[in-house]
This record gives structure tokens, sequence and C-alpha cells, in this order.
């Protein structure tokens, strides 16, 4: 008899983060927000975003290549977006308080056509197709992969297995050594 397969769902997991990405760039981008409110959002966002980017490349896009009719055209397209995203995302993070608010306003609308996409298309489709057990699975995988991956944005390292999983949680060491060194904000509950 063997043990049940417990945890987040994969498609569950990555709605929720979408979610929360979206409330950081909703107060970002909001009225009231003084500039060092800002700038403490932006490294939260940046940190999140990249570690999320980088988990639903390592295992959600493999999943929806090998599991969804024309999976490979969607991930393909994704991935050229995700790489803009994260260009964006190191443009926000090298702003100064004067250029934040249009590069935030970038990231955000980045943010929600990648949002929309997943809500309309990937996850819809995964669900449709995979079973429940492997859909928990693929959470697991994507939140342990999370803990592991980069926290700064890096547009031009590898964005398909296996060099991603091979790359990201190297990148990851040395963007969590600066985050400590610098004491950067790296998670919502820390704002």
């Amino acid at each position: 008899m063997g043990g049940e397969t417990t945890g987040p769902n994969v498609v569950d997991l990555i709605g929720r983060e979408h979610r929360e990405l979206l409330a950081l760039c909703a107060e970002l981008t909001g009225e009231g927000t003084d500039a060092a409110r800002r700038r403490s959002i932006a490294q939260v966002l940046s940190a999140g975003l990249s570690r999320h980017l980088s988990a639903e490349e390592q295992y959600l896009y493999p999943a929806v290549r090998s599991i969804v009719p024309d999976g490979y055209a969607l991930v393909d397209r994704e991935i050229v977006e995700d790489r803009a995203l994260l260009e964006a995302l190191r443009l926000l993070e090298a702003a100064g308080d004067g250029d934040r608010p249009a590069r935030a306003a970038d990231v955000c609308r980045r943010l929600t056509r990648h949002a929309d996409a997943a809500a309309a298309e990937l996850l819809p489709m995964l669900l449709q197709m995979a079973p429940v057990e492997d859909l928990i699975r693929l959470g697991n995988r994507v939140e342990l992969a999370e803990e592991a991956a980069p926290t700064r944005p890096h547009p031009g390292t590898p964005s398909t297995p296996p060099w991603n999983k091979v790359v990201d949680p190297a990148v990851a060491v040395v963007d969590k050594m600066r985050d400590m060194m610098s004491r950067r904000t790296t998670y919502p509950q820390d704002l």
C-alpha cells in the first residue's frame, strides 16, 4: 500500500503566485507609495518573479511540452516572453527613482500578459490532460525549484532543461550571497 501524494497542485500554486506577484505590481505602481517602499517592493517583485520564472522553465514548461497538444509552440512563445520579462526586471532593478515608474509599468504589463496566458491556455490544458497526482508532484517540484532559484533576473541564462537545472542553482548561490551582503529584501513577508 503506497503513500498518498500531498501538496499543492501546480495549477493552484502557479495561479496563487501570479496573484501575489500582480498584487506587488499594483502596490509598486499605485499612488501613495513612497520611494523607499517602491525600491523595496521592486526588489521583492524582482526576486519573486525571478524564482517563479526559473521554476516554470524547469518544470511547468517541460510538462506542457510533453502533455499538451501544440505544447511546444505555446512554451516557445512563453520562453520568449519570459526572457523579455527578465530583461524588463533587470532594467527595473537598475532604475533610479526617476525611471522606476516607467520601468515598473513595463514589468507589470509583461507580468499581466504572462499570468493571463497561463490562466487562459497553459494551466487549463494541463489541468484537463494530466492526472491529479502528477499535478501535485509537479507542484512539489516547482516549490523546491523556487527555493534553489536565482533571486535576480538573468535573461541570458539557459531557459530549458537540462542546462537551466544546472545553471540556475549555481547562479542562485551568488545571488543569495549578494542579497545577504546587501541586506536586500527578497520575500513579501519581509517588507
